[in-house]
């Protein structure tokens, strides 16, 4: 098999991350809100986070739910703020009214990340066109990873794509890592692995007994275990 796949688990609190961390997670994406699908941390969050772990952080940037930018001003000051604590991995995704990237945001915030690695996360699968947006995005610093379920309605419907999109992996616009997620079962993982796809996220894989419950360690672990295989 080729190298250890990265798996990605998303955490709101330093509880999550000591527990997926125990289970085998390479890396957190830090939210807030889930009922509005992920929003920014505190500041504070990420703080006690980082002191809790030693795995990576992407920070979400994203201040109210969908795919609309917002208030720019205030996302460009809440990811300096973050800078300073020590964040130096991000998650963001904009779209504008025509389903192609917001350049106007999105260069505004990769701005302000001043060289860190980020995720451009499942606005792709809400693009017009997701080839066009990926040939938008291509030049700008840091894009090193597309979060995505290859549709908007999750993997079972986006798996086509997926393959698709894992076979071009190098040309033009293809060449960030694909990073799995939104809907994703352990039984996607050998067409996936089969495939090349070498990156998955999960959130609610992570947590039995929902949102409301802390991520479970054991969860983890049989995700990395599938993983490992």
């Amino acid at each position: 098999m080729s190298k250890r796949a990265v798996l990605e688990v998303i955490a709101l609190d330093a509880e999550d991350a000591v527990a997926a961390q125990a289970g085998g997670a390479d890396r957190l994406e830090l939210v807030t809100d889930m009922a509005a699908d992920g929003l920014t941390p505190s500041r504070e969050t990420f703080a006690a986070i980082r002191s809790s772990v030693d795995i990576s952080l992407r920070v979400m940037l994203r201040l109210a739910d969908g795919f609309a930018v917002g208030d720019i001003d205030e996302l460009v000051r809440r990811t300096r703020e973050l800078r300073s604590e020590g964040a130096d991995e991000f998650v963001l995704g904009f779209l504008d009214e025509a389903g192609g990237a917001d350049l106007p945001a999105v260069e505004a915030l990769v701005g302000a990340l001043d060289g860190c690695r980020w995720t451009f996360h499942r606005a792709i699968d809400r693009a017009a066109d997701r080839d066009a947006l990926r040939k938008q995005l291509a030049d700008l610093p840091g894009l090193d990873t597309y979060l995505t379920a290859g549709s908007a309605d999750g993997v079972d419907d986006g798996l086509p794509t997926l393959l698709a999109e894992a076979a071009r992996r190098g040309e033009p616009g293809y060449e960030p890592q694909l990073l799995i997620g939104g809907g994703l079962r352990l039984d996607h993982l050998p067409r996936l692995r089969a495939a090349g796809v070498d990156a998955f996220h999960i959130g609610g894989a992570a947590r039995p007994d929902g949102w409301s419950a802390p991520v479970s360690a054991a969860a983890v672990a049989q995700w990395r275990a599938a993983l490992d295989g």
